[in-house]
């Protein structure tokens, strides 16, 4: 069969035929009187076998190897197209999303589209000082920028970064909160994670509201950070999983400073030395849950702890004995300092 029979049989142009012919690819065995390519049943099966195979992506080079090398392992070059084709995808995928996140701006000029650019760039360069850079720009550059700038908060691993993230996403008010959090119905605990912490720096009722629910959430460490975000604004909610944070020593000085405020209001504050009381009496055999319990009862206000205290002086346990008496002694001066400025008054 002649050339041009063969382009039209098998869909492959007479030019990438003669190109297959130089390259020792898919050689026509056979020639004409008048010197013209013949091609023989089996020289056009091994065309279509070229062209299987560059239809799985595999360049030219690879094909000659595939089809001439005895020592060639398929398993080995598919694994490599498998890791190719992956690489483009995301490579895709990656600029399907900027895309899109350029639409969702509906940008009014080219202006609009080159800032949108550049703040897509540096929010995903693999330099984290790049990416905080990107982030501390004046306020008005990331005007309008909130989605992305809440994309990146759930995403970021960097803590430097992370934390320019979350000041930036502070100044951007409610739509920040709405942004962020949708990050709180991810499946991924580390992207609940990173939401909550950026709600927690967040203002208004909004914040107030996610950090709440955040309460309630299967992962300890999402309902320790809304703890003690809501706890410090005043949320009694918040007074279970901040005693728990005192017994396990999970940043139990923060915990038990919010506690402390929080008993400032005269009708959480019975209930709060209450909460802790009866830790004590849950954990009589351990002496370091019982210290943090000590510890946390002197940022109670006032003296409503110091009678719990004094009978913690005299603990079975000397360590927790000890570190009670001087502390009785703590609240002592402070209530002798409150009794003589009010006499002072």
């Amino acid at each position: 069969m002649l050339i041009g029979e063969v382009a039209r049989r098998s869909g492959v142009s007479t030019r990438m035929l003669r190109h297959y012919d130089s390259l020792g690819l898919a050689r026509p065995t056979g020639r004409t009187v008048g010197g013209y390519r013949e091609y023989s049943a089996e020289d056009i099966r091994r065309i279509f076998h070229v062209e299987s195979l560059r239809s799985l992506g595999l360049s030219l080079r690879q094909i000659v190897r595939a089809l001439e090398d005895p020592a060639f392992t398929p398993s080995a070059l598919v694994g490599d197209l498998i890791r190719q084709t992956e690489e483009r995808l995301t490579r895709e995928q990656e600029l399907l999303e900027r895309l899109r996140a350029v639409d969702a701006t509906a940008p009014s000029g080219w202006q609009g589209v080159l800032r949108i650019i550049e703040l897509l760039r540096g929010l995903n360069s693999p330099s984290a000082a790049r990416r905080q850079q990107t982030v501390l720009a004046p306020a008005e550059d990331m005007a309008g920028h909130t989605e992305l700038l809440a994309e990146a908060v759930l995403t970021e691993s960097d803590p430097n970064v992370a934390g320019a993230l979350r000041w930036a996403l502070a100044r951007s008010g409610a739509d920040g909160v709405a942004s962020v959090a949708a990050g709180m119905r991810s499946e991924n605990v580390d992207i609940r994670r990173r939401a909550i912490l950026a709600i927690a720096e967040m203002s208004g009722d909004e914040a107030t509201a996610v950090l709440a629910d955040a309460l309630g959430d299967p992962d300890a460490g999402v309902r320790k950070s809304a703890a003690l975000a809501s706890g410090a604004r005043g949320a009694v909610a918040a007074v279970p999983t901040l005693v728990d944070m005192v017994v396990e020593g999970a940043n139990d000085v923060e915990a038990a400073e919010v506690l402390g405020a929080l008993a400032l209001a005269p009708e959480y504050a019975d209930r709060i030395v209450g909460a802790l009381t009866d830790e004590l009496a849950t954990h009589p055999a351990d002496t370091a849950v019982r210290i943090r319990l000590t510890q946390a009862l002197v940022e109670m206000p006032g003296t409503i702890a110091l009678g719990v205290v004094r009978q913690l002086a005299h603990d079975d346990d000397r360590a927790v004995a000890l570190i009670a008496s001087a502390l009785a002694g703590v609240l002592e001066e402070r209530s002798g300092n409150g009794s003589r400025g009010a006499a002072d008054s």
